[in-house]
């Protein structure tokens, strides 16, 4: 049985970007087709707005992800980028806004209910504020965890580390201690002779054998642990003659 659906098994962005301007006007502070995708810069404080243009006139239904981005040179260091998708025209929009740490961001969770998941994701792990989100909790991290673990000038080990206490009954919290330093490598190859000692080559600069001080030699018996008989017996064994076959074993063997 065939199934007929009603959006487009390929959509194109031919048009799209005309058709958001004239729909978001001033709201729209930039728009790119950008490795095929369509990225639109909105002001701020409109984005609530123009993210419900874009989803009644638009037909962008649904929200699929709220993420962050940290750019901690730029005066606003915080891109918080909305993924639209159009079931009815198969089409996906990137929406973004730039913040800073004290510049909320207007929430969406009045136009879908899953922004509130995402906003607090995007809150845990870089800290930006949404404004008139009333959930506004960590989601990722641990209780009383301190920073945000996204942001680019958070140390990659954290400020403080978690063990359980045998002495205490429970998870004490204490300052990062590394089991070992930072090792630093020159990456420079033995084969093209390092300044330093490789391991191993110590052996080379080692005093060599000392000589024997006396020669020993083993000129009587007492010395080999042999005595005359053993002389005897060995001396028979080398002047025996071979053992001698019969005509019927040369047959055999020939």
């Amino acid at each position: 049985m065939t199934v007929l659906h009603s959006a487009p098994r390929f959509a194109t962005n031919d048009g799209v970007i005309e058709a958001v301007n004239a729909t978001l006007g001033s709201r729209l502070v930039g728009a790119v087709d950008q490795h095929g995708e369509i990225v639109l810069t909105v002001a701020r404080d409109e984005l609530a707005e123009a993210l419900r243009l874009l989803r009644d006139e638009h037909e962008y239904q649904q929200l699929m992800e709220i993420a962050g981005v940290d750019y901690p040179q730029r005066a606003e260091r915080f891109e918080v980028v909305y993924m639209l998708l159009s079931v009815t025209r198969n089409h996906r929009l990137l929406v973004k806004v730039h913040a800073a740490e004290n510049t909320p961001v207007p929430t969406v969770t009045t136009l879908w209910p899953n922004a509130g998941w995402l906003e607090r994701e995007v809150f845990d792990l870089y800290g930006v504020i949404f404004a008139g989100n009333n959930d506004l909790r960590r989601i990722l991290t641990d209780y009383g965890f301190e920073g945000h673990p996204f942001r680019k000038d958070f140390p990659l080990t954290g400020y403080v580390e978690l063990r359980y206490s045998e002495e205490d009954k429970r998870v004490v919290y204490e300052p990062v201690k590394l089991a070992q330093d930072f090792r630093s490598f020159d990456f420079m190859s033995p084969w093209e002779g390092a300044e330093y000692v490789l391991p191993g080559d110590e052996k080379a600069d080692a005093p060599a054998v000392p000589p024997v001080a006396e020669k020993k030699t083993t000129e009587s018996a007492k010395d080999t642990g042999a005595d005359a008989k053993a002389d005897a017996k060995a001396a028979d064994k080398e002047s025996a003659p071979a053992p001698a076959t019969d005509e019927k074993d040369r047959g055999d063997k020939a």
